[in-house]
């Protein structure tokens, strides 16, 4: 297996599953394991002023081997795993020379990988694969990442007639749960600009994501015996559905793509006294996303002039931006990886995230950011995998943007 190979299987080794209802930062201590030993072997292969802060932040420094003076680049993964699902005792397998037919992830529990439902597999006939076992998933969101990063800066290091300017690099906790940017010391860190390694298949090269939100609504109702409940019941549940009906069908998830925005309900709780929706707003259009949220406002007045007032309370909360607004202005940062893509054979597909990135929100605290491919697929459950041969494609793509820098 190559360098890139290794260090990804050792990374997946690590439960760095981050915790949405924790208050602590990180939210989860075992995060620290992983980055004890990106430190160590940073420190190895000659960045010597790795450290690791008290809230999970790794950050290091190959420092520049020019005399020409170029703009500081930066590079950044994440550690931490989505909460989704198990990310504990993870057990890769290896599919060589991948045929197109259905890969038996576990035989056991007849869990499946098969291209009838995912068809991107048959683009990877005669590739090798990394897969899942079934029981968790891979991690290559974003330890793959991690790999990629940490061996292009090996073989830079060993490699010192590669002439570059000053490269930095972190390694962020809690991603997964919208918090990698909250304590990123961007004064500290020293890029001008940096990118993620975070994204999907290979090609993948992003600059816009969603403008984002987070609505939590209280339904409160009054229970009375339905034997005589007559104009005296408020059944909190009905009305947190009627809210629901009188949002547009069509903008949800499940019926949206490309720059399409949503509402998605993501939680329900109730009973006749009390019930609780917790929504997300989405949209790549600001004017919609703030009508987005607007109509939101506008339902819940409706329903409280219908029910009564406090019956319904909203708690709306924006969570991230777009960052297309403060990456335009920096435009050839997206160019030059562009670039570096075509000159390795690679097709650029550029395309907006239909999600969040710690990007966005560092794009916002004065680091443009965008978004680089990692090579993965199915990010966050038991049918993740990613082709070998995507990861060594990203290794050469950092390093290409490097070279392209420095000239």
């Amino acid at each position: 297996m190559s360098k890139v190979i290794d260090k990804f299987v050792n990374y997946i080794k690590y439960d760095t599953k981050s915790d949405p209802n924790s208050n602590t930062f990180p939210s989860t201590n075992k995060q620290f394991n992983l980055a004890n030993l990106l430190v160590k072997e940073l420190k190895e292969i000659g960045l010597k002023d790795a450290s690791l802060d008290e809230f999970g932040y790794v950050f290091a420094t190959l420092p520049s081997n020019m005399e020409k003076e170029v703009p500081t680049i930066g590079f950044i993964a994440h550690m931490d795993t989505a909460p989704d699902m198990s990310g504990e005792n993870v057990a890769p397998k290896f599919v060589k020379n991948y045929n197109g037919e259905d890969i038996i992830l576990n035989e056991e529990k007849n869990i499946i990988l098969s291209p009838k439902d995912f068809p991107d597999l048959k683009n990877y006939i005669g590739k090798n694969l990394i897969t899942t076992d079934g029981t968790t998933l891979l991690g290559a969101d974003d330890k793959a990442g991690i790999a990629e990063i940490m061996t292009a800066l090996e073989y830079l290091s060993n490699n010192p007639e590669i002439k570059h300017g000053t490269i930095k690099v972190a390694f962020t906790p809690d991603e997964e749960v919208g918090q990698g940017a909250d304590k990123f010391d961007v004064e500290k860190f020293g890029a001008d600009f940096a990118y993620t390694v975070d994204g999907g298949p290979i090609g993948e090269l992003e600059y816009e994501n969603f403008n984002a939100a987070g609505a939590k609504i209280t339904v409160n109702g009054r229970n009375v015996h339905p034997g005589s409940a007559k104009n005296k019941m408020i059944n909190s549940m009905l009305v947190a559905m009627e809210l629901n009906s009188m949002l547009p069908v069509c903008e949800k998830p499940e019926y949206t793509d490309n720059y399409e925005g949503f509402y998605h309900l993501i939680d329900f709780k109730g009973e006749v006294e009390k019930t609780t929706l917790n929504y997300i707003i989405r949209d790549h259009d600001k004017d919609k996303f703030l009508a987005k949220k607007d109509r939101i406002k506008k339902i819940t007045d409706y329903l409280n002039d219908k029910y009564g007032n406090n019956t319904v309370n909203l708690q709306l909360k924006d969570q991230y931006f777009n960052m297309k607004e403060k990456i335009e202005p920096v435009m050839h940062i997206v160019n030059t990886a562009k670039k570096a893509m075509e000159e390795l054979e690679i097709t650029p597909d550029i395309k907006p995230i239909r999600g969040g990135t710690d990007g966005a929100r560092l794009s916002y605290m004065g680091l443009p950011t965008p978004n680089l491919f990692t090579g993965g697929h199915n990010f966050h459950g038991k049918f993740e995998y990613i082709p070998t041969e995507s990861m060594e494609k990203a290794v050469e793509v950092i390093i290409k943007i490097v070279n392209l820098n420095s000239k």
